[in-house]
């Protein structure tokens, strides 16, 4: 394969780099000292949900994890040491939750058929479902019951953060910390909470 196949992803990278330093000179020299941000992003992967520039962020400015249908689970090293470093060395005090509308995480959870190795993964939003399934079901199929099953699978990745022992401990220490959850809507690019703001343990509803 030659070499320059990604070059206009350099090209690009390029053009950037010098628009960032024609506004700001010492950007990425004061950037490269540290990161001190005060929001740690939990979002979808997505590529149509970037983290930084949905809320208006340059780099630096949030610390982000995102993986197929924001979904926090107790057993995944990798998303409980991301919220691990963002609580204990970040010091970060808001931590939001933010799926999407027409997630095809969500879509792909409430699908009959099989899928392969994603089914593993999806059966978290799966036991959304079966939690809630009689008010979901009495949405109209379509669109408004997969925004609505979009909608609860962030308000239980929302309580699935706060039940971490890491969330625990820092309330306990009297951290200041809360957590947030989102959606973002593809049709028109605006974010909206959801109603569900936590800040301290005895918050988090049933």
């Amino acid at each position: 394969m030659s070499n320059d196949v990604l070059q206009h992803l350099l090209d690009n990278n390029q053009r950037w780099s010098e628009a960032k330093t024609k506004v700001d000179a010492g950007f990425f020299q004061r950037i490269a000292k540290q990161q001190n941000p005060d929001y740690l992003w939990i979002g979808c992967a997505d590529s149509r949900v970037p983290a930084n520039e949905v809320i208006g962020l340059d780099p630096g400015g949030v610390f982000v994890h995102r993986n197929v249908g924001n979904i926090v689970e107790h057993t995944d090293m990798n998303c409980l040491s991301v919220i691990q470093y963002a609580v204990e060395v970040l010091k970060v005090e808001h931590i939001i939750v933010c799926g999407h509308y027409g997630c095809g995480a969500v879509q792909t959870a409430l699908d009959e058929g099989q899928h392969g190795l994603i089914d593993n993964w999806l059966r978290k939003i799966q036991e959304v479902y079966r939690t809630h399934q009689v008010e979901v079901d009495a949405k109209p199929a379509g669109t408004q019951r997969l925004d609505y099953m979009c909608e609860l699978n962030i308000a239980a990745q929302v309580a699935n953060v706060c039940r971490t022992t890491i969330l625990q401990q820092a309330w306990q220490r009297g951290q200041k910390l809360s957590v947030h959850g989102w959606v973002y809507s593809l049709k028109d690019g605006l974010l909206q909470n959801i109603g569900l703001s936590i800040c301290k343990p005895d918050e988090l509803p049933d």
